[in-house]
């Protein structure tokens, strides 16, 4: 039966993706999935990335429409960046909890608390938020920006553990906003000391949205973007990851003979999850839900994202 079962799912998959195809040149339209996505929807996908380089690709892109697999706020910036593009979604309940821990209210009670700091804010964040921002960035680029900022004081939001991070890659004074990441926060030192015990051979890569104890136990400590290029260069045979499992994907598509092992089942973002290949077809058929920024944010947030892409 479950054979049966596996069987049937592969051939209903087999014709989602004959579909898709088909839409893809009908709506001239491409699909940008991040790394945090199911496997196979990262199959469908033109791009797969971070959300620095899916940011990047919506930019440059001379299709019409993009289909964006990953969670709003990540539309959304493609929508800032490609204005007079269509983007949708698969399912616009992909929220980020994140995100949503920091409001507009609150980060204009910020500023004016600290008149002479720029706001740094971490891409995984809305439209209202990048509004309100200087400039934003990704876990891969947050140090180069916090550098290119003229202003001694950096108002940093949401992510206490990145921002805990980069910190201490900076002489800067940091005002660190108390939001996190459900996922990555998750993962203890107890959960890595044991992994450690069972897999002695293998190196911890850790990304910096766990918290500060975890990643100070970390071989090497990057974006997603940066873990997988350092496993794929890395001498190594064997990595204890500490990120999100859809990485999973990537890490064995670059390196098959490599092994890699979750640092706990946990690891799993329910948001990132909820797209599959059923929702990219209904989504590029109905051409809903489409991402709507309103004209006076969009505009603002351009210049916080536009920003970051200028800085190298």
């Amino acid at each position: 039966m479950e054979a049966l079962a596996l069987e049937r799912k592969a051939e209903q998959n087999r014709e989602l993706k004959q579909r898709i195809a088909e839409l893809k040149k009908e709506r001239n339209a491409i699909i940008l999935a991040h790394y945090y996505q199911r496997d196979e929807v990262q199959e469908v996908a033109d791009f797969r990335g971070d959300s620095f380089l899916l940011a990047q690709k919506a930019a440059q892109t001379d299709a019409e429409v993009i289909v964006f697999c990953g969670v709003h706020f990540m539309g959304e910036s493609a929508k800032i960046l490609a204005p007079n593009k269509t983007v949708i979604i698969p399912d616009e309940r992909a929220g980020c909890p994140m995100a949503d821990m920091v409001n507009v209210e609150g980060l204009r009670a910020l500023k004016r608390q600290h008149p002479n700091a720029k706001v740094v804010t971490y891409i995984n964040s809305s439209a209202e938020i990048k509004a309100e921002t200087d400039i934003c960035c990704t876990s891969a680029n947050a140090v180069k920006v916090i550098q290119s900022v003229d202003a001694e004081e950096i108002i940093w939001v949401p992510d206490k553990n990145l921002g805990d991070y980069v910190s201490k890659h900076t002489d800067k004074k940091m005002i660190i906003w108390e939001g996190y990441c459900n996922t990555h926060d998750m993962l203890t030192v107890k959960d890595v000391i044991e992994m450690k015990a069972q897999h002695p051979n293998a190196q911890f890569v850790v990304h910096p949205e766990c918290r500060p104890e975890v990643v100070a136990l970390g071989d090497f400590v990057g974006s997603t973007t940066a873990i997988i290029k350092y496993c794929k260069e890395s001498d190594c045979q064997e990595f204890i990851v500490g990120t999100e499992d859809g990485t999973g994907y990537q890490l064995r598509m670059d390196s098959p003979n490599k092994t890699f092992h979750f640092a706990t089942k946990f690891l799993v973002c329910p948001n990132m999850k909820v797209n599959n290949l059923k929702k990219i077809v209904r989504c590029m058929e109905t051409m809903q839900p489409q991402i709507y920024v309103p004209p006076h944010v969009a505009d603002k947030a351009r210049l916080s994202l536009e920003r970051m892409l200028q800085v190298k």
